[in-house]
């Protein structure tokens, strides 16, 4: 082997290496499984997605469940409260229910405020918006039993 060759081919098989150590699913919503191979999650059945999804704790409004495109459901609460309080127990509610919970965003001004959240429940997938003025909250609440190319949640009419 040529002196310089000695070096290149160390090089080549490390960088394998490390990209074979380091790989793993480069696709959202997947988990990579020993073999490193994607392995997507378990879809839920459109059926239990109502089960899924907590009703606020001062809920005063319940529309739904419709359903929407992707074979997701759509529901919207009404909830007697601040808006920033009603948001975070909410927020704990869906943790409680087992979704993992991502922030988007959240606001709170003078009187109003809100935040939006999406989150992963199996292969279920949601997006939970709310806001509102003084004690009145409003909610429009989306999922989809895997997550859609536009999950688009639609506010309803108030």
């Amino acid at each position: 082997m040529k002196p310089g060759s000695r070096a290149l081919a160390a090089t080549v098989l490390a960088a394998g290496l490390l990209t074979t150590a380091c790989g793993g699913s480069s696709n959202p919503g997947t988990a990579s499984s020993a073999t490193g191979s994607p392995t997507p999650a378990s879809a839920v059945a459109a059926a239990d997605l109502p089960a899924l999804v907590p009703t606020p704790a001062q809920a005063t409004v319940t529309k739904g469940p419709d359903g929407i495109a992707d074979g997701g459901i759509h529901l919207h609460f009404q909830a007697d409260g601040a808006p920033a309080e009603v948001m975070a127990a909410y927020k704990k509610a869906l943790q409680d229910k087992g979704w993992q919970v991502t922030t988007i965003i959240t606001s709170v001004g003078s009187g109003g405020g809100g935040a939006t959240y999406t989150g992963t429940h199996g292969g279920a997938y949601g997006v939970f918006d709310g806001g509102g003025f003084n004690t009145t909250t409003y909610l429009d609440v989306c999922a989809w039993p895997t997550k859609p190319a536009e999950p688009n949640c639609s506010r309803s009419q108030r």
